[in-house]
């Protein structure tokens, strides 16, 4: 009886913001490497997340959403980084919203097709169609006129559907040995998560009122013992931006701090003391020198 080959390989993770790409990546890996917020572009890097199977590795390439407006620097370097994901991998997952395509799809599918990558069709959220009846011609109106290497409803959330999914993706990967250690997620430090921990509560803390020109910047990250002690800069662009953040006596930055230092300890395995502050730099966003200062690519 011969045994299945081992496959290992990089598969990028596509679609327009907000349809469930960091959930779903996280999902297969089985931790949380990428952050989630119901606001849209919350990934605004490249992140690697490594999903381990007995059968092989699967390394999820994490996007910004692929978007048409590019006013501002930063949503110009999001979708740069977006495409430039696709350089090097050897398959692609087009996630979209169950019962949802438009144009941002049709723009996320062109992108994929022109780069000559197999394509699986990851149809997310398949749990919140209350009326199953309408999926299968929903699955036949998408599909037609377009080439899939495979067709997945699924639900990222809830897990299901996950496994006939990693079973399609192997198929498409070189038969190799594992590129990574089982033990590793990602290919991003401690450091960098701890940045996306605090803008996750951020956006989750704040929701419409966050002003979309916020990003975090870790300027301090030191192992002391079993702790870490973790600075975080809260960058805005304007005094009254920076007041939404801190909120009514600093309760609001309180409580983004203490949520985002649970979600380190829980991710590091280890004691956190996180001091967090809001500092305003006028014009950062639109600013591509400022930007790769504050790790945009």
């Amino acid at each position: 009886m011969t045994s299945t080959p081992h496959r290992a390989g990089y598969v990028a993770v596509i679609g327009r913001p907000n349809v469930g790409k960091s959930t779903l990546t996280n999902a297969l890996v089985g931790a949380k490497v990428s952050i989630v917020s119901p606001r849209p572009q919350t990934t605004r890097h490249r992140l690697l997340g490594i999903a381990t199977f007995p059968e092989g590795q699967v390394l999820l390439v994490d996007t910004p959403g692929i978007h048409r407006e590019q006013k501002r620097a930063m949503n110009r370097m999001m979708n740069r980084a977006a495409r430039g994901s696709l350089e090097g991998v050897d398959a692609a997952l087009l996630v979209v919203r169950a019962g949802q395509w438009d144009d941002e799809d049709t723009l996320a599918y062109d992108a994929l097709r022109g780069a000559g990558l197999p394509v699986v069709l990851v149809v997310n959220q398949v749990d919140r169609i209350a009326d199953k009846t309408k999926l299968l011609p929903y699955l036949a109106q998408i599909t037609e006129g377009r080439e899939f290497a495979g067709v997945h409803p699924i639900s990222a959330l809830k897990r299901s559907g996950l496994e006939a999914l990693v079973k399609t993706v192997l198929a498409l990967l070189p038969e190799q040995g594992p590129l990574y250690g089982e033990d590793e997620i990602t290919d991003k430090s401690q450091r960098f998560l701890a940045g996306e921990m605090v803008r996750e509560q951020l956006m989750r803390q704040l929701g419409e009122e966050l002003p979309y020109a916020t990003t975090v910047e870790i300027e301090r990250f030191e192992v002391d013992g079993a702790m870490l002690r973790i600075g975080a800069v809260i960058w805005v662009e304007r005094d009254g931006q920076k007041a939404i953040v801190i909120g009514k006596a600093g309760s609001r930055l309180r409580e983004i701090g203490a949520k985002a230092r649970v979600q380190m300890e829980r991710l590091f395995g280890a004691k956190v003391f996180l001091e967090t502050w809001v500092r305003v730099r006028e014009g950062w966003s639109d600013d591509e020198a400022a930007l790769r200062q504050l790790g945009y690519e």
